[in-house]
Formats: C-alpha cells, structure tokens, sequence
C-alpha cells in the first residue's frame, strides 16, 4: 500500500486504545470470559482465511477484510450483527478496496454455503442462512461503523523491507509471514503501526529459527518495549492454541456467544 501511513485514517482513528478496547467490550464480557471471546475471534479469523482461500484471493485482501471485521467489533457487541453475517461482508469490501475485483454478491453467497456445509459442519448444524440484500444491508453499516476509513497498512510491506535489509533467507521469511499471519487472530492490529507488528514477527521467526541477528535489532531505532507488548500478544495466542481444540469446542462457544438482534434497517 502506496502513501503515507503517518497521515492515514489507519494511524489517525483507527490505532486504538487498550483500555478503550476492554471498555467497549464490557458487554460481550460480562457473558463470555476473556479467552472464550479471544476463541470465538480466533474461529472467524479462520472462516476468513478459508473463505478468502475459496474465492483465490491475494493474502493482503484477507487480511483487510479481517482487520475490519475486527474494527467493526472493537466498537460493537457482538449482538449488533451476526459474525457469520459480517465475516463474507468484509471480505466482499476488502476485495474493492484492494483492488482485487469486485466479487459477485451470489458467489460469495454460495462460496459461504459451501465452506459452512463443508468446512464448518462441526460449528454449524444448518445451511448458511444470508442472502444477497443481507449482505448489501450489512455492507452499508460496515461503512458506517468504519467511518469510511477502509485503507489498511498491513506489515507485510514493513516485513519484505526488514528481510531486504538483514539479507534474504528464505525459511526466515516464510516463517516470518506465516508468524504475520497469525498476528490477525490477536488485537495487535488494533493496537500497534504496522512496522512494529512486522519486527515482533521478524524476531519471533528469528528465535524459532534460532537465526541469531541481535545486533541487527539492536540498531533498529524502535520503542523495544512495544515490540515485546506485540510479541507476548503472539506468544499467548500460541500457548492458547495448545489447548484449544475448535471442533470440540467452538459449537458450545457459539450457542454462548450474544445474540444479535435483527439486522438494522
């Protein structure tokens, strides 16, 4: 993404505060506990992903489409609109604002069929019950919700540039975008630029890697203390995906989640 991040809506509105954060959240946590809420984000990043993975889409463009969404619900309770509902949504919108292509209203549909009947079958006991006017009517308060603000930094663009500068290596940078990947299913996104995002990542994947590059970090002008923040963000999601088993779980989690109440007109 061309332009300057500094001067972006991203920068501007959209790093949020973790107090605010926890503020807006009260509701939906005063039902679920803090890491049921963390699973039940976890497991519609992953519809996401698969979703995205469905329609052939560039990576940047899922990654988008799951920023909102988690823009979306940093300033709603789930109760407002169905995840299930809002998930294809923002992946519809991603895909025009990235430049991907428009992506028919009826493919998405019936890609979401699909993907809930035979991906999501352990979740979701019925078919995928939107249709093409739910989506439009839910696009129209996506906007709304993100004020128009749809351009999105993401650390991939921050991360070739670190990899160019440390020398190429191939498992490291692989790894590191995987570990990039990951950092979707956590709130860093809200929280932190993404050039912090892409060097917590880079140094995960270093010490996985056992890749021993310290003094190149050290001489990186940074706030050291964020990219610690960042990377016990990522480190927690792992430990928590060592116990997490979402085919067991999640339909539990979901019978659990706050209703939404009927879509706004």
């Amino acid at each position: 993404m061309a332009g300057n991040f500094w001067q972006s809506s991203h920068y501007q509105q959209w790093l949020l505060d973790k107090q605010d954060l926890v503020r807006e959240r009260q509701h939906d946590l005063g039902i679920l506990s803090e890491e049921e809420y963390q699973k039940l984000f976890i497991f519609f990043s992953n519809f996401i992903q698969i979703l995205g993975e469905q329609l052939k889409l560039r990576q940047q463009v899922i990654a988008t489409a799951t920023v909102y969404f988690k823009r979306f619900y940093a300033r709603n309770s789930l109760k407002c609109i169905d995840p299930l509902l809002l998930a294809p949504t923002c992946v519809g919108l991603a895909s025009k604002v990235e430049e991907f292509g428009v992506i028919s209203n009826s493919r998405l549909i019936s890609t979401c069929s699909t993907v809930v009947k035979n991906k999501l079958s352990y979740a979701y006991t019925s078919d995928f019950p939107y249709r093409t006017n739910n989506i439009l009517e839910c696009e129209f308060y996506l906007l709304e919700n993100l004020d128009c603000c749809l351009i999105v930094y993401q650390p991939y663009r921050p991360l070739l540039q670190l990899l160019q500068d440390i020398g190429h290596d191939e498992q490291l940078f692989s790894l590191a975008w995987r570990v990039v990947n990951d950092s979707l299913r956590t709130d860093v996104c809200l929280l932190y630029p993404p050039y912090q995002i892409a060097i917590s990542c880079l140094q995960i994947a270093c010490v996985i890697l056992s890749k021993d590059h310290k003094n190149w970090f050290a001489e990186l002008s940074v706030d050291i203390e964020k990219i610690q923040e960042i990377s016990r963000y990522i480190i927690n999601l792992f430990d928590l995906w060592k116990t997490y088993d979402e085919k067991k779980d999640i339909h539990a989690l979901l019978a659990k989640m706050p209703k939404p109440k009927p879509a706004p007109r």
